[in-house]
C-alpha cells in the first residue's frame, strides 16, 4: 500500500480523496494554487504545496509542476480526481516515467476510451449501439457534409472532453460554421484539445450511466447504473440510483457496459454513459474514464467506498469483489449545489460565506469544502457542495431530499447558490412521477 498521496485537484472532490485515504493510514499532499491556499483540503493536509497561479492553466493544469511537487514531497501515487488532468493519457504516462502510480486507469485505457472518437471505436468493437456519427473531424467543411449525411439536428462534442463541455447543438449549415469555432476554443480551453466528433442529435431522452470498477487484470463488475438526466446546457444538476428503466432493459445496459469495459481490460472506477430513448432503445455516448462527481449516488446504494477501491486497485491489490457480491439497496438522489444565481439565468455567484449549516439526519451525506469564512474564487467551476440522501424508496428519498434542502444555509455578501432550484425540482410533479427527460428544464419547470 501507498505510504502518501498527492492529490491534483482541489474542491470537494480533494477533501474526499484526502478523507479515504486518511482512514487507510496514507498521509496525503495537497497541490493547490495560489487562489487555493486556504482551502479546506489544504488546511486538512499532512502537506501542501503550491504549483501556481491561479488559472487552471498554470496550475492544476500544469504536469510539469505537479510532478515536481510530487517528487519533491516523495509521494508514491497520484489521485487526479475528476476533471482537470483525470482523463489526460500523457499525464498518467509521465507518472509511470517518473515512477508515480496513477490512481486511475491505464494511459492505453485512456487512449482507447478517453475520447469520444476512440470510445465510438470500441463501442462498436465490442458489439455496443452507438448513436449515428463521426470520428475526429479535420474541418468545418467536413462537419458540414457529414451532418447534412446524418441530417440535422447534430451535436458538436469536444472529443477529449466530458460534463457538456465543448458540446453545441447545431441545426444548419449556417449555424455549423459558428458552432464549430466555438467548440473548438471552449474544447481546447477545458481540455487543451480542439478536436470534435458530430453526433446524431437525439431530442427526447434520459441520460443513464453504468459505473464500473475494473482490476486490470481481465476482472470488471458494475456496481449498478444512475439515471443523470436533469440536466442545464448538458451540466448534470440531479442524478439518482437506480434509474427507473423496466428491469429487462436495465439489464441489457448493465451488460453492454461491462462488456465493453472488458473489452479493453479496464483498470479502476470508470463510468459508461447512454442515451435511452423513449422507446427503449440505449446508445452509448461516452466513456469518463475517472471517478464521477456522482459516485456518491452509487456509493449509498451499494455501501461501498469507490475511492478506497480506487486506491487499492492501483496499490496491485485484487478485486476480490464478485458481481454476485455487489447488493444494491433503496434509493438514492444526489443534488450538485453550485454558487449561481438560480433566478438570474444560474449567473455565477462568488463571495465570502459567512453563514453556514448543512443538514444532518438518517440518510444524509453532505460533500463539500465549503467552511464558514471561506472565499469562493472566480476561476473554477461553481460546485461548492453535494447534498446526497437515501432512503428504502425513491418517494421517500424526495421528501428526505426536501427536507435536507430546507436546512441547508449557504450565505454571505454576494453569494447565491442553486439550492432554491433544487427545492423546486423537489415539489415538481413531472420529477415526483418520474417523467423526466434531459430537457426537463426547459420545458417542465414552469409546469
Amino acid at each position: 500500500m501507498f505510504n502518501k498521496i498527492l492529490i491534483a485537484n482541489r474542491g470537494e472532490i480533494a477533501l474526499r480523496v484526502l478523507r479515504a485515504a486518511r482512514e487507510m493510514g496514507i498521509k496525503v499532499v495537497v497541490a493547490h494554487s495560489e487562489a487555493d491556499s486556504q482551502s479546506l483540503p489544504v488546511l486538512l493536509a499532512d502537506e501542501a504545496i503550491c504549483i501556481g497561479a491561479p488559472p487552471s492553466a498554470q496550475s492544476y493544469l500544469n504536469i510539469p509542476n505537479l510532478l515536481s511537487a510530487a517528487i519533491i514531497s516523495g509521494a508514491d501515487a497520484i489521485h487526479p480526481g475528476y476533471g482537470f488532468l483525470a482523463e489526460n493519457p500523457q499525464f498518467a504516462e509521465m507518472c509511470r516515467e517518473y515512477g508515480i502510480v496513477f490512481i486511475g486507469p491505464t494511459p492505453e485505457n485512456m487512449y482507447s476510451l478517453g475520447s469520444k472518437a476512440g470510445g465510438r471505436e470500441i463501442a462498436a468493437k465490442s458489439n455496443v449501439p452507438t448513436v449515428p456519427g463521426t470520428g475526429v473531424l479535420e474541418s468545418v467543411e467536413e462537419a458540414v457534409a457529414a451532418a447534412e449525411k446524418i441530417g440535422y439536428p447534430v451535436l458538436l462534442k469536444a472529443s477529449a472532453g466530458g460534463g457538456g463541455r465543448g458540446q453545441k447543438v447545431v441545426r444548419s449549415s449556417d449555424e455549423m460554421r459558428t458552432a464549430f469555432v466555438q467548440a473548438q476554443q471552449e474544447a481546447q480551453n477545458y481540455f487543451g484539445d480542439p478536436a470534435l466528433i458530430l453526433e446524431k442529435f437525439v431530442e427526447l431522452f434520459r441520460h443513464v450511466e453504468v459505473q464500473v470498477m475494473g482490476d486490470g487484470k481481465g476482472h470488471v463488475i458494475h456496481i449498478g447504473e444512475r439515471d443523470c438526466s436533469i440536466q442545464r446546457r448538458n451540466q448534470k444538476l440531479i442524478e439518482e440510483a437506480p434509474s427507473r428503466l423496466p428491469e429487462e432493459l436495465r439489464q441489457e445496459i448493465l451488460a453492454a457496459g461491462v462488456r465493453l469495459a472488458k473489452y479493453v481490460n479496464y483498470q479502476g472506477a470508470g463510468t459508461l454513459e447512454f442515451i435511452v430513448d423513449p422507446e427503449g432503445n440505449f446508445y452509448f455516448m461516452e466513456m469518463n474514464t475517472r471517478i464521477q462527481v456522482e459516485h456518491c449516488v452509487s456509493e449509498m446504494i451499494s455501501g461501498l467506498d469507490f475511492v478506497k477501491m480506487q486506491i487499492r486497485i492501483a496499490a496491485g491489490e485484487p478485486l476480490d469483489l464478485q458481481q454476485e457480491d455487489v447488493e444494491l439497496n433503496g434509493h438514492a438522489i444526489e443534488c450538485r449545489i453550485n454558487a449561481e444565481d438560480y433566478e438570474k439565468d444560474f449567473r455565477p455567484s462568488i463571495g465570502k460565506v459567512e453563514t453556514l449549516h448543512f443538514p444532518g439526519g438518517p440518510g444524509v451525506r453532505v460533500d463539500s469544502h465549503l467552511y464558514a469564512g471561506y472565499s469562493i474564487p472566480p476561476h473554477y467551476d461553481s460546485l461548492v457542495a453535494k447534498l446526497i440522501v437515501h432512503a428504502p424508496t425513491r418517494e421517500e428519498a424526495i421528501d428526505r431530499m426536501k427536507r435536507a434542502l430546507g436546512e441547508t444555509v449557504i450565505e454571505g455578501p454576494g453569494v447565491k447558490t442553486t439550492v432554491p432550484f433544487h427545492l423546486r425540482v423537489m415539489d415538481n410533479a413531472f420529477y415526483r412521477r418520474g417523467a423526466i427527460f434531459t430537457n426537463f428544464v426547459t420545458t417542465r419547470m414552469n409546469d
